[in-house]
Formats: structure tokens, sequence, C-alpha cells
């Protein structure tokens, strides 16, 4: 018999093709899985990628909006070879972030027009502005510096302290003007010794410039840099950054200013589901960070030295750390060269 097709009947028709693209799409804009790409500036055991695992893997125990989240990584790549990996990635079409953990953004720059549906993820210095699907991040120590800074003033007898950083980079020297801010603000004629050994990873050269330091009468010193032993060997009190690494020198790392990566992931997971739907990005040209007080930073435990370090200058930490914490005292952000 044939079918006679009425006009009612076509627009109850294309209605119900309507209600069915319009399920579709939402059932298109709720993903389930999310899979990352990571592409590795340094090895698992450095603090700036081991911070990222260790919050990736805690962002994935919370599930945030349901999803499961899983990801693989390099070994560490540069250049071309970086380059290479994020196009085999990108090409494979299994990953939806690629996260490149560094200055990535010039083999990004080669690769983002050409995949749109892909967002790309770098952090750090020295990265370029792309926006479109580039989002870049940014990590902001001079909080929990200025608190360690806080701490070097209080516990310096010889009125000397000493900074030994990587490159004289924009996120090094927050740092450093942090820690000194901090060191001024509780010992105004305090003096201090800093130098860059133009590396970060040359830890022979780190201890050389740290044991000048020390030789010209700094009594704390704030490593930028991962050795610890010219500390242990004069018998000072020193401190890390970017994660707790009171374990490598128990003896002589008071705390350490630390990143957390969690608030972070869970921005760009964000941004990830609220653009993928329609899969136009709108990344960031301004680097994106968060505080202290967003979780994005803080001070790590005193460990062996709490019962060393007198109380007062502990509730005196804790008071500011609260301070800026709320808001009430911001602490100066200056990225100038310290000389």
């Amino acid at each position: 018999m044939p079918i006679n097709i009425t006009r009612r009947t076509a627009i109850l028709g294309s209605m119900g093709a309507l209600l069915v693209s319009a399920l579709d799409q939402s059932f298109a804009a709720e993903p389930s899985a999310l899979r990352i790409a990571l592409i590795l500036e340094s090895r698992t055991d450095v603090g700036w990628t081991r911070t990222l695992l260790d919050s990736l893997e805690q962002v994935k125990q919370a599930r945030p909006d349901g999803l499961d989240i899983s990801w693989d990584y390099t070994d560490p790549l540069w250049n071309d070879d970086a380059e290479n990996a994020m196009r085999f990635y990108a090409e494979g079409g299994e990953y939806d972030i690629i996260w490149a953990h560094g200055r990535y953004s010039d083999q990004v720059k080669k690769l983002s027009a050409e995949f749109p549906d892909i967002m790309f993820v770098v952090t750090g210095s020295g990265n370029l502005p792309l926006g479109t699907n580039q989002y870049w991040l940014y990590k902001r120590l001079h909080e929990p510096s200025y608190l360690l800074g806080m701490l070097a003033g209080r516990t310096t007898r010889s009125g000397v302290i000493g900074l030994v950083g990587t490159f004289a980079a924009d996120d090094v020297n927050d740092q450093i003007n942090a820690f000194l801010d901090g060191a001024r603000a509780v010992r105004p004629d305090v003096k201090h010794r800093v130098s860059f050994i133009g590396s970060w990873s040359d830890n022979a050269l780190a201890a050389e410039h740290a044991n000048v330091q020390i030789a010209s009468g700094a009594d704390v010193v704030f490593m930028l840099t991962d050795n610890f032993k010219p500390c242990q060997e004069h018998k000072i009190m020193c401190f890390a950054n970017i994660i707790d690494q009171s374990k490598l020198a128990p003896d002589a790392i008071a705390s350490s200013a630390i990143i957390n990566w969690q608030p972070d992931i869970k921005w760009i997971v964000s941004e990830w589901l609220k653009h993928k739907p329609r899969g136009q990005y709108n990344g960031n040209t301004e680097p994106k960070w968060f505080s202290m007080g967003q979780g994005g930073v803080d001070i790590a435990p005193y460990h062996d030295f709490d019962a060393k370090l007198p109380a007062t200058v502990k509730e005196e930490l804790a008071a500011t750390r609260q301070k800026i914490m709320s808001g009430e005292f911001v602490v100066p952000l200056n990225t100038a060269e310290v000389k």
C-alpha cells in the first residue's frame, strides 16, 4: 500500500528528527572518558614531572564530572622529537588532550591548526600566547617562597642568606624576590648572595655556587636546584622548591615551596568539557596560574625540623600563611632579575 505522507506527518516527522538530533548532541556532549597524551621534558622522578603525575592520579580518583581519565607519557623529548610525538598522538585519534609539560609552544604552533579538535596544553615560562586550542598554564611559587624567606630571616645567625637559581627566568625570579621580601619583613638588615647556574639540572655546578655562597657567610640557602649536599656538609639549613624534597636531605631541608597541579587539571578538564561539544576552543593567551588560596601552591611540612624551630616562628609563619590564603595579605609579584 502506498504511504500517504501528509503535511502533518511531515511536520511531526521533522520534529521527531530534530528531537533525535538534539538527543544525539546531548549524549555527545557528555563524554564518559578523557584520554591525555603527555609530552615530558624531564624524567618522572624530577619534581616538575612527578608533581603532575601525582596530581593526575588524585584527580583520576575524584572522577570529575564522572570522567574516566587516563594518560600515556613519553620519555623526555625536545624539538623535532617532541613535535613528532605530538603528531603521532594527534593523528592516532585516541587522545583528546596533548599536554606538553614544558616549553613546547613552538611545536604546538606547527600543529594546532592542523588538529583543531585536539586541545593542546603547555606549561611554564618561555611559551607563546597562541590561544585557539592551546591552553597555557603557569606556576607561581612566590607566596610559599615569601614564607620560606621569613623563616630564613628568623633563623639566620650570620645575617646572610643565599639563593642558588637555575636561570634568571620569570618564574624563578618571582620566587627569589619573594624569598628576599619575606626575609626583610622580619629582618630588614639581612644581606643576600644570589647566583644562577645556567642549567636546569647541573647538580655539580649548583654545589659549586652553594659552596661559594656559604664561604661568603650565608648560613641559610634557598636551593632552586636539586643538590643539597653542600647544606648537609656545612650543617646549615636550606630550602627546596617544586616538590617536598625533605627525604633527600632530612637533616638540611627545613621545608619546600611546593606545587599542586590538581586545580590546573580540573580547570583544563572543565574547559575541555565546555568546548568539546562544539569543537571550538578558546585557549588563554595570558598564562593561567592558581594561587595558594586556590590550592595551586603551598609550603611543605617541616618534618625533622618541626621540633627544632622555635614555636613563635612557626606561629608567625602559620598566621601569615592564613592571611595569604584568605587574601588579607598579598605577596608582591616581582619578576625582575635580582643582582
